[in-house]
């Protein structure tokens, strides 16, 4: 019986605060990302629990908390997983670098990626009855398709499009910025020359040139 009330008491509260989520979600979420008063707000420094719960030595969020954390880790290998050119979103420190970043801007930037996640989470619970994290591949998948392609969604997922298309974004730039990304490229710059011999003939050849340099 206690196990019961248990479970029924925890029901009730987080159906309690899905409703309390619903009513400011729409607010926080439409909110444009990147705006001057993004920095007003200083990031929340990780809780005592978390720091506790973290391996030594591993990296630990300084403002998503271990839910928001582990959505947007799966989100990012999702969006870039690995395959046989390099590893994947998360292999490369993505979740970390977007963390850092949502840090640095704070605010209602911050604000809008929460309420992107509640609402993915919302949505997962309305139609699968979990979040999103602990939906199955299909699941995730048939949630992600109705939001990865604003030209197709439909009006009433708005949120979840702006939400989807920013991480992914920041998954995007995240990865190409990292070691891991620059050698998937692969980027051929920032490299020393000793001696500069010119532009291959090749390239040349390519663009209608001659090894002269005049135009063919």
């Amino acid at each position: 019986m206690a196990d019961n009330d248990t479970r029924s008491n925890a029901s009730r509260l987080k159906r309690r605060d899905l409703l309390k989520a619903m009513a400011v979600v729409p607010a926080a979420a439409l909110v444009p990302f990147g705006t001057a008063s993004a920095m007003t707000h200083a990031p929340a420094a990780p809780s005592s629990a978390q720091a506790a719960a973290a391996p030594a030595g591993a990296y630990q969020p300084k403002v998503l908390d271990p839910h928001e954390w582990k959505t947007v880790t799966v989100l990012s290998d999702i969006i870039i997983p690995a395959d046989e050119r390099s590893g994947s979103a998360t292999q490369a420190k993505v979740p970390e670098f977007i963390d850092d970043w949502l840090g640095f801007r704070g605010g209602e930037t911050l604000a809008a990626v929460r309420g992107g996640i509640v609402w993915l989470d919302l949505e997962c619970q309305r139609q699968f009855t979990h979040d999103f994290v602990d939906c199955s591949e299909a699941e995730q998948k048939q949630i992600l398709d109705r939001i990865a392609y604003p030209k197709t969604a439909a009006a009433e997922d708005a949120v979840g499009v702006v939400f989807f298309n920013h991480l992914r974004d920041l998954v995007v730039s995240g990865f190409f910025s990292s070691e891991m990304g620059v050698k998937d490229l692969p980027y051929l710059g920032n490299q020393m020359v000793m001696d500069w011999e010119g532009c291959p003939p090749n390239v040349l050849a390519k663009l209608g040139f001659t090894s002269s340099g005049k135009k063919g």
